[in-house]
């Protein structure tokens, strides 16, 4: 029985004190478009069994959701064995669309993700680097406009989503240092609705925690409570899922562990500090270690190293092994502070991660006390490089999810 399950049943059958009859509808309601979200089309009958409401509860708010616009039914699935076919309850993607756009080191993706998970379009260009925050803003608001446009007449557009490569605040957008895009005290959330011309606050977050989010709702870590997803690009970010929820801190800020000190005589950083972990298991350290000149980043640098390593060349395969070895034991500080149940490997880690995980696994550890170290599990991601997009995307549409009636009906008014 997963958490939905346990949630919407205890709700359902045994009313806590001093509950609402409306906030326990929306509850419920909440419970099937997040059932419906995750896992795809249902029968009532499976819907039943998957929220713990009883039949007549599952027929009403399929009835209220089908009036919203965000669920359909049918058509009928013809039974394995004897008795009528069931129809399926299906989610409505163009009932709530939300904007879902990247800003990473080397690329800004946008793409257009109606309710379910269904991608109505998706575009990533270039960005160079030591572009400025206002002509970043201004390419994502040319390519959103696009693909706004290209949406269906009916869709509704419910909100956005921004992961950004960067320490970012979660109440309003702002970012106070993004070292790795060169950007200090940006209110890009701010920056963004203006762009974009919305009256609602634009959802930002950093790019490791939206990771995070979409390898635990929909990739390698699906369900998985205790997870941490390690993003790599420039720099080396975290993203943390605890019990299940994200792991925040006070302001959003909790995850820059690519700024923890890890080697006291290492490299100056970009944040001004020496010996930060990403100056040892990131682009630069892989970089200099295999002896590509510092001007080849990005896919460029990792496409190289790829070549020469599937090559057998010996100091690439030899800079992948210090990489992973510095990479493993800052995991290994990471399972014994967080005890995690798995570790995700994104960003450029993904596509090395065949030539870095013998390495990566002998550096976790040494670092890793062995109670927790024999819990954690270390892996590549199932999402790829496009998890933060996918994270921005669920991002936004957990407002929908959370109160399916009041939100919708806000935005069709």
């Amino acid at each position: 029985m997963n958490r939905t399950q346990i949630t919407a049943g205890r709700d359902a059958h045994h009313r806590p004190k001093g509950v609402a009859a409306d906030e326990l509808r929306r509850h419920n309601l909440a419970a099937v478009v997040e059932s419906l979200h995750l896992h795809g089309p249902v029968s009532r009958s499976e819907l039943t069994a998957t929220t713990g409401l009883n039949r007549s509860t599952i027929a009403d708010l399929i009835g209220e959701l089908t009036n919203l616009g965000l669920v359909e039914e049918g058509p009928a699935v013809a039974p394995s064995g004897p008795g009528r076919p069931s129809p399926m309850v299906r989610t409505r993607p163009q009932g709530a669309v939300v904007l879902s756009i990247e800003l990473s080191v080397d690329s800004v993706a946008v793409a257009t993700v109606g309710l379910g998970g269904y991608v109505y379009e998706q575009v990533r260009v270039p960005r160079p680097r030591g572009e400025s925050a206002a002509e970043t803003v201004e390419v994502v608001a040319g390519l959103s406009g696009e693909l706004i446009e290209g949406l269906p007449a009916d869709a509704i557009l419910t909100g956005v989503g921004v992961g950004v490569a960067g320490v970012t605040r979660r109440s309003d957008g702002f970012v106070p240092l993004a070292p790795n895009l060169g950007w200090r005290n940006v209110a890009l959330g701010e920056m963004l609705a203006s762009a974009l011309g919305l009256s609602d606050p634009v959802l930002v977050a950093n790019e490791a925690d939206l990771g995070a989010l979409a390898e635990y709702r929909r990739g390698v870590g699906a369900g998985v409570p205790h997870l941490i997803y390690i993003s790599g690009e420039a720099g080396i970010g975290a993203g943390i899922i605890h019990d299940g929820k994200p792991m925040l801190g006070a302001a959003g800020y909790a995850g820059e562990a690519g700024h923890t000190l890890i080697n006291p005589d290492g490299h100056l950083c970009r944040c001004g500090a020496t010996g930060c972990w990403e100056t040892e298991a990131g682009e630069a350290a892989l970089a200099r270690l295999a002896g590509i000149p510092s001007s080849v980043t990005g896919l460029g640098l990792i496409d190289t190293i790829l070549a020469r390593a599937n090559d057998g060349d010996q100091k690439t395969l030899d800079a992948l092994a210090e990489i992973g070895r510095w990479l493993g034991l800052g995991i290994g500080n990471l399972i014994n502070v967080f005890n995690p149940q798995l570790v995700v490997l994104g960003g450029f880690y993904h596509p090395l991660f065949p030539f870095l995980e013998k390495a990566v696994f002998k550096g976790a550890r040494l670092g890793a006390l062995d109670a927790p170290g024999d819990i954690a599990d270390i892996t590549a991601g199932g999402l790829g490089p496009d998890a933060p997009l996918i994270g921005a995307a669920e991002l936004a549409i957990s407002e929908v999810i959370a109160d399916p009636a009041g939100h919708t009906r806000a935005r069709s008014g």
